[in-house]
């Protein structure tokens, strides 16, 4: 089911990926901001198991091609009760200024508020300032600072 509709001046529609094909076609822009995911049966795995923890996909589809994404989830905390984690958002780069991921971010706040969360929440690196640009000319704010050390893998 479409989350916005097209008209013949738009043909861009939001819609999850939900099956295979679908999720597919999501790979190679996803690839974009994750450079280190392999091929596509590496990306459907991670995803299907992510499924388990309720994260979805919802693409911008223009012409049966995906031309921006968001992957999201939902989540309860004690920081911030309900909310809407997005942890994925990506225009190719053939596509950038066409307020894809704006109308992304619109979609996704819509959804967080109708599943009543108190916050929609994503994290971006110290060193992306375009990024950071942008979510501020979306109105979101800077509220925490995320720390993290990377660990170690046994071998056995």
């Amino acid at each position: 089911m479409p989350i916005s509709s097209s008209t013949a001046a738009d043909t861009v529609v939001l819609r999850h990926a939900e099956s295979e094909p679908d999720l597919r076609a999501c790979f190679a822009v996803m690839q974009e901001l994750r450079p280190h995911l392999q091929d596509e049966d590496e990306f459907l795995a991670r995803v299907s198991r992510q499924a388990m923890q309720h994260y979805r996909l919802l693409a911008a589809w223009q012409d049966d091609a995906v031309v921006a994404l968001a992957g999201y989830r939902w989540q309860e905390n004690l920081v911030y009760g309900k909310f809407l984690y997005v942890d994925d958002l990506v225009t190719t780069a053939s596509a950038r200024g066409g307020s894809y991921g704006a109308r992304l971010l619109d979609a996704l706040s819509t959804l967080a508020q109708q599943q009543q969360c108190a916050r929609l929440v994503l994290d971006t690196g110290m060193a992306n300032a375009l990024a950071q640009r942008f979510y501020f000319r979306q109105g979101l704010l800077t509220s925490s600072l995320r720390f993290g050390k990377p660990i170690a893998l046994s071998t056995q």
